[in-house]
């Protein structure tokens, strides 16, 4: 069965070519009823791409249109009464420009072959984790921790600067990136981490690397992110073709692939998520059924057995958002996650951190409450399942300008504030003793989140 479906992703892949976008419009529309978001709902099986994944009212609905749909759109859009106002005239020009090293960069922001004035394809990122086993023997090592369907490696690095010194309960720290495949700022973001783990003077810096064992992944869709460079930039899912099915005449990859991101086994299928392959959203046939998901679990379970597993921090673009779990919760129901008021404090220090570099504002709230609901997402499974205690997903930048296509020229900036960020985090997280959580010190901290939820209801609900 696995030879077959090998064999059938090896021809959906190879036939189809790189996928232009020259001319492509990105439209933002503001539903203000119900009715409205029926109304965008029902393009949604007519070949639009969507880059706001579930609409809603007073939201911007961010739609992608082609230059042959593009005239019935905007007449329909009239039509009905709604607002389409372009934000990307021509897509393809901000995949060009993406494709060009930034012209300001910092030269000196190097570590090996890696600058971060460039997005790197998976090759070359792999190539670089291999590197880093030269350049710092002894504290680190790569690990892969399965294979996608299409046989590439899930493949990322321990971080260890303290390896055999921990005693029996080391502190652990895992961070995600690039699950959804034309996210390329995830990866970009996630490798700078590493680069500021192992190369950054700030006493702060060093204490946050050198306190944990980090296993950090840049790319864990692997041939999602692989056919962003080679078939279609704007490719999201992976790229299973077990449940394809022909969605439209004009575009007959659609039905490829699984929303990763909704696969986990965690309130799947609830909200937010879509049954139907040609779906962006698509959900899979299955509760974790995909291989990429089932990794990331079997290793999130295997390090819980190996010390304190305090971090988990998963990273996306765009919208600008620090999201804490759950994803399918709001209001009161917020309290499902046992210390979410620790949670939801520690990133609002974090997100004040944040904005004093660059200004940059970012929101905090679960995604119910301030993007949309979801169900089946990698951190809340690894809350709601693995119960690990300080959890996140980061919308990195931007809010909409370039969308997906985030230009080089921002990759360091962006990067800058997540890790001035990260440090704040982590000193608000320290505040409220997580990391001596064992032991009896483990009953005081449930006492003290049961406080701290009730203190968040009666001042914030």
């Amino acid at each position: 069965m696995i030879l077959k479906i090998l064999i059938i992703a090896v021809l959906v892949t190879t036939s189809y070519g790189i996928k232009s976008y020259e001319n492509y419009k990105v439209y933002n529309v503001y539903p203000r009823s119900e009715v409205d978001v029926e109304r965008l709902n029902g393009l949604k099986n007519k070949e639009y791409d969507f880059w706001t994944d579930v609409v809603t009212v007073g939201n911007p609905a961010r739609i992608m249109v082609s230059p042959a749909q593009d005239a019935s759109f905007v007449s329909y859009m009239r039509s009905v009464g709604l607002a389409a106002n372009v934000s990307i005239p021509n897509v393809k020009k901000l995949m060009d420009a993406q494709m060009q090293p930034a012209s300001n960069a910092d030269r000196s922001a190097r570590l090996g072959s890696f600058s971060w004035d460039r997005y790197y394809n998976l090759q070359q990122i792999h190539a670089w984790l291999d590197e880093l086993v030269t350049l710092y023997p002894g504290v680190v090592s790569t690990q892969v921790i399965g294979r996608s369907l299409e046989g590439r490696e899930i493949k990322g690095v321990i971080i260890d600067f303290r390896e055999g010194q921990r005693g029996e309960n080391p502190r652990i720290a895992m961070i995600e990136g690039g699950i959804h495949s034309r996210e390329w700022i995830s990866p970009a973001t996630v490798t700078w981490i590493i680069k500021e783990f192992l190369t950054s003077n700030d006493p702060e810096v060093r204490a946050l690397a050198e306190n944990f064992i980090w296993h950090i992944f840049p790319v864990v869709n692997p041939d999602g992110y692989s056919y962003t460079f080679a078939g279609d930039r704007m490719w999201r899912k992976n790229r299973n073709p077990a449940n394809r099915v022909e969605c439209t005449e004009d575009d007959n990859d659609l039905g490829n692939g699984i929303d990763l991101n909704r696969n986990f086994d965690y309130v799947w299928m609830t909200v937010g998520a879509s049954s139907n392959p040609c779906s962006r959203t698509y959900a899979g046939p299955s509760p974790s059924s995909e291989l990429e998901a089932q990794a990331i679990m079997q290793h999130v379970l295997s390090l819980k057995q190996k010390g304190n597993f305090l971090y988990y921090f998963a990273f996306h673009s765009y919208s600008q958002m620090i999201l804490v779990p759950y994803s399918h919760v709001k209001g009161y129901e917020v309290l499902q996650a046992s210390n979410y008021a620790d949670m939801y404090e520690i990133a609002i220090y974090g997100a004040e951190k944040l904005k004093q570099r660059h200004g940059t504002a970012y929101k905090v709230g679960t995604s119910a409450e301030i993007l949309y609901p979801v169900s089946g997402a990698s951190f809340d499974w690894v809350k709601g399942v693995a119960d690990i205690p300080i959890v996140y997903l980061f919308e990195l930048r931007d809010v909409g300008e370039y969308g997906f296509m985030l230009p080089p020229e921002e990759i360091i900036p962006n990067n800058e504030e997540i890790m001035d960020c990260l440090l704040e985090m982590d000193k608000a997280t320290r505040f409220l003793n997580y990391y001596e959580r064992s032991g009896t010190n483990a009953v005081y901290i449930s006492v003290m989140t049961l406080f701290t939820n009730l203190v968040f209801l009666v001042l914030f609900k």
